[in-house]
């Protein structure tokens, strides 16, 4: 249904979610909009709008017409943490025009969900843009404590608690940044999405919030978009709930992406062995001996990948800059890769490719075409570490591309997901989190801590390819760190707990192969799934611990993580159906490299108890009885 509204009439536009418990105003000049949750205040009098490079910000804003609509409809999603999810809101469209000067036209579109808002800016076609920026902030209603991050270009940096007030002013933020209201019954988080033909964004701090940055671009620091005829940009979004880990369970990020075009069956998710974490940081040299062996792992392991890492390739150079000599379509004198592609098969495991960026983005066709030839699945592609408008569209180029070969893609050295996984599943996981690769190197702070939180934090977003599967482990307080052969600062339970807990469709065991043989609870990994039908929050905070319940067919799995406080905690089961179930459970024992495997027969009424040493966690398996 569509209701126009004449300027005359109004004052401001509000907008309510389908629940009537969320709400968004934009006031009648396009200047300020406020958002409240349960009639409290989370945002009060934000900025709006956008300025150009050779026009200025839009100003004496009046509204032309107003456009509602309600959609009420269902995602379906693919090799994600939902098969299907409900896309229902109520939408506006409030186009605006200048009053006087240029008389130039600018429309505001408006969502609101029942777990959060979001609005973007649309500027009419026939007229190419140069956009300087965004006008857009986020002024909160007191002080709130959040979850932030420092921007980088890597975007791989610890989370802090602190207050909006204690924030640098000097320095930008990246998403998601994540709060809670002054009363605490509204957390909400502040993201992206839908940034196809625009570019990425920080925040910087001032007076009572935050303000928005599009990146500039590389060739025109003076712009940040570019586009040659009209805008759509970025959804700014706010997403909302009771609990900060409700937070996890929300698609808004994929509801406010493009639906894929075209046959996304052949994406086929699953775990993948990796054969540069164990090894050191330059990469060991390329033998067949060696990858026979981490192919024998994974078919023996029912893993159906095995990643090559850096080194692979004809002139490959050290870590980390793009040497000119290396051939990305040859592999190294010691490799044969059609034979040991041929091998892969033979065994049940498809190969993935390590490569630079700056290599494959001047051959992007040639290269790909080769590696299809090849018979390879997929492409690891690394040290982008920008998100301007331009490596934005390197991103959708190469997403298409790999997708139009049947391509798996995971990128690394990557901004934070913002929706493109949606629209080419193929895009199937991604780097911008500090994972368990700086369990490496001095400076890592992959802590227990960190680990908790980023179930709160980036996860939110889309895939996270944290790269889990570290064996040798110890205890927060005996943790050594090694480049060769690493340790993880977090017990065995918890190195389970992460498959079920971080959401990655292609997910690592990043361990050598002698890590796993006759460990403890490495059952778990090799059974558990990597993309899900449902995901439930259960319990815990950002700063304490997370569990989390995700279900794949009839059976569920539940991870549990706790930050350097041993706890324990007892989880409900009521997600579960009717009837008895099955529980296994792989909780941690006597020391860090050790998990304790229980059984027992429950049904949704009951709790499990479950304890968690220092940096621990567990991982439970239910399986319904027929």
């Amino acid at each position: 249904m569509i209701l126009l509204a004449s300027a005359l009439a109004v004052s401001q536009v509000a907008l309510a979610s389908p629940d009537k418990r969320i709400g968004i105003t934009v006031a009648a000049d396009g200047t300020r909009y406020s958002v409240t949750r349960n009639r409290e205040r989370i945002l009060l009098d934000a900025p709006l709008g956008l300025e150009l490079a050779d026009g200025g910000a839009f100003s004496g804003l009046r509204i032309v017409d107003v456009r509602r609509q309600s959609h009420r409809g269902e995602l379906t999603l693919t090799a994600a943490k939902a098969a299907r999810a409900r896309d229902w809101y109520n939408g506006a469209t409030i186009h605006f025009r200048e009053v006087s000067g240029a008389r130039r036209d600018i429309t505001i579109e408006l969502r609101a969900y029942d777990d959060g808002v979001a609005f973007r800016y649309v500027l009419p076609g026939g007229t190419p843009v140069a956009l300087k920026g965004e006008t857009t902030g986020f002024r909160f209603a007191g002080d709130p404590t959040c979850e932030v991050t420092e921007y980088s270009g890597s975007h791989e940096n610890a989370f802090q608690t602190l207050k909006v007030s204690q924030l640098d002013a000097a320095k930008l933020y990246d998403v998601p940044v994540v709060c809670a209201s002054m009363s605490g019954r509204t957390h909400f988080a502040l993201a992206q999405a839908g940034i196809e033909g625009y570019a990425g964004s920080s925040f910087r701090p001032v007076s009572g919030g935050l303000q928005v940055r599009v990146t500039p671009r590389k060739d025109r620091p003076e712009v940040a978009v570019l586009s040659p005829g009209g805008l759509h940009s970025a959804w700014r979004v706010v997403m909302m709930g009771d609990r900060a880990g409700d937070l996890i369970e929300s698609t808004l990020i994929q509801s406010l992406s493009p639906a894929p075009q075209g046959d996304f069956s052949w994406v086929k998710p699953g775990k993948t062995a990796w054969d540069w974490w164990s090894g050191p940081t330059v990469g060991e040299r390329p033998t067949m001996e060696r990858f026979r062996r981490f192919i024998d792992f994974a078919a023996a392991s029912h893993i159906p990948y095995f990643l090559i890492d850096a080194g692979w390739a004809l002139n490959a150079g050290p870590c980390c800059a793009a040497d000119p000599k290396t051939d990305i379509t040859r592999s190294d004198p010691a490799i044969d890769m059609p034979a040991l592609v041929a091998y892969a098969s033979s065994k049940g495991v498809g190969l993935l490719l390590w490569v630079h960026w700056q290599h494959i983005a001047p051959r992007m066709d040639e290269i790909l075409d080769t590696y299809r030839r090849w018979g390879i699945k997929g492409v690891k592609v690394d040290f982008m570490e920008r998100d301007d408008q331009e490596m934005v569209e390197f991103y959708v180029r190469l997403a298409r591309a790999t997708a139009q070969r049947h391509l798996l893609l995971d990128m690394h050295g990557a901004f934070p997901p913002a929706g493109l996984a949606r629209t080419y599943p193929n895009y199937i996981t991604q780097e911008g989190v500090m994972g368990a690769e700086y369990n490496k190197f001095p400076w890592g702070r992959v802590t227990p801590g960190h680990n908790v939180k980023l179930a709160y934090t980036r996860m939110l977003l889309g895939p996270m390819d944290y790269t889990p599967g570290g064996f040798r482990n110890s205890a927060p307080n005996s943790y050594e760190q090694r480049e060769v052969m690493p340790r993880t600062r977090h017990t065995r339970g918890q190195a389970l707990a992460q498959y079920v807990v971080y959401d990655s469709p292609l997910q690592m065991v990043a361990d050598s192969p002698d890590a796993y043989e006759n460990a403890a609870g490495f059952d778990f990994i090799e059974g558990v799934p990597t993309d899900w039908d449902e995901t439930r929050f259960v319990t815990g905070t950002p700063t304490s611990h997370v569990v989390l319940a995700r279900r794949k067919g009839t059976d569920w799995y539940i991870g549990a993580m706790t930050n350097e406080d041993g706890r324990e905690i007892d989880i409900p089961l009521r997600m579960l159906g009717d009837g008895k179930y099955a529980a296994t459970i792989w909780q941690d024992g006597a020391s860090a490299n050790d998990v304790g495997r229980t059984s027992a027969e429950v049904t949704r009424r009951q709790t499990l108890h479950v304890r968690m040493s220092p940096g621990g966690g567990a991982a439970i398996l239910l399986k319904r009885l027929r």
